[in-house]
């Protein structure tokens, strides 16, 4: 019986076609190589990265009491895990300027009489201000204060020896730009930056691959059109398309899910521009790799996974261990969106957010600087 089926297959026409399809694997090693290779790598590096609990948010803390028993306070709150002191704040400007900034996620604001009133055996009123524009991060440090400020009243009321147990502490935590904690206004704006990535790699990679697929890239080549007219005239219709996708995301997640738009469009326009850029030069460097449109796809895929989440895009940042925030930091997606967030979340401009735009522009200067050369040495 097994015999006859192996003769039968030997004389059919499948198994010649089978070896010949293994053959052309073997010698396309760079396809079967993403093929084992990406899933593994995407596996060990996201099951490693990704981490729901959000810890070591970086906090501001404004302490207008300067006393023991606010140092006391602080210091709970920094062995609970989830606050690390990032700067002290002179004024309720500071506080508001850090915040705004994305320098820190959430404020402690300790009032001058908090140590009067606790000798006092009154409630001292502590407030906690939250960067609720990140619902997983802001539910986390609302949750975090409130356990604090019970655990650490608890201490002072048992210190309170023969006195009635009133509450030591009055935690009055208070959420900014987005008070209802919804998650349509932290993922609406982001979505900006994840479509302009997947959409300027992928088509960008995959139209100049087609075109050397056809023939015809090179037929351009051979024309007395210069490389850079030549690379002009391929990039700018993508940038054309990059701010109408923009413009479309922005308008209806304005209309369906209410997104505010605090800051100036004019300057997020502006500041998108390195962004769309860096994308566009990455896929002409995936193209200047993949030799099929196959393979061109694989790449842009490898990189998306990591825009999607490391970047902030899903998942906070300051959740991740050491080893993903550096990776998040060698991509444009997690400085672009925190200029999102920061101008349509927060309402900051350009001083503010000057060090994103900066890294965006290198970004852009020196991806575009490298896939063109890499692009005319491929088609040299």
């Amino acid at each position: 019986m097994i015999a006859t089926l192996r003769a039968r297959l030997a004389a059919s026409a499948f198994w010649p076609m089978l070896r010949k399809e293994f053959v052309q694997m073997r010698r396309d090693r760079l396809t079967l190589g993403m093929m084992v290779g990406l899933p593994a790598i995407q596996l060990v590096l996201f099951g490693y990265a990704i981490r729901t609990e959000v810890r070591h948010l970086p906090t501001v803390v404004l302490d207008e009491s300067r006393t023991a028993q606010s140092r006391a306070l602080v210091e709970a709150l920094v062995q609970s895990g989830t606050f690390d002191v990032a700067l002290q704040a002179r004024g309720r400007a500071d506080v508001a300027a850090a915040i705004g900034a994305g320098r820190a996620r959430a404020a402690v604001v300790v009032p001058p009489d908090y140590a009067r009133d606790l000798l006092r055996g009154r409630p001292a009123p502590v407030q906690v201000i939250v960067d609720a524009a990140d619902p997983m991060a802001s539910s986390a440090a609302l949750s975090g204060a409130a356990l604090v400020g019970a655990a650490h009243g608890a201490e002072i009321v048992a210190a309170r020896a023969g006195r009635p147990a009133v509450p030591a502490l009055d935690v009055r935590v208070r959420p900014w730009y987005n008070p209802g904690l919804r998650s349509a206004i932290y993922i609406a704006p982001g979505l900006v930056g994840v479509l302009l990535s997947l959409t300027m790699l992928l088509i960008m990679s995959m139209a100049i691959v087609r075109e050397r697929e056809r023939g015809t890239l090179e037929q351009l080549i051979v024309t007395p059109i210069g490389r850079g007219s030549l690379m002009l005239g391929k990039v700018a219709p993508f940038v054309l398309v990059g701010y109408v996708q923009m413009s479309v995301v922005l308008l209806l997640g304005h209309l369906l899910f209410d997104v505010p738009v605090r800051g100036s469009l004019a300057l997020l326009y502006a500041l998108t521009l390195g962004f769309i850029l860096a994308n566009l030069g990455l896929g002409l460097v995936v193209s200047t790799l993949a030799r099929t449109q196959g393979q061109a796809m694989q790449v842009g895929f490898f990189f998306l996974l990591p825009n999607i989440l490391l970047s902030g895009f899903m998942f906070p940042r300051e959740a991740m261990p050491d080893v993903a925030r550096w990776v998040g930091l060698a991509l444009p997606l997690t400085y672009y969106l925190r200029i999102l967030r920061g101008i349509l979340l927060r309402g900051v401009g350009l001083e503010a957010l000057w060090r994103e735009a900066a890294v965006l522009a290198a970004f852009a200067v020196g991806i575009l600087a490298v896939s063109v050369r890499r692009f005319s040495k491929t088609l040299d």
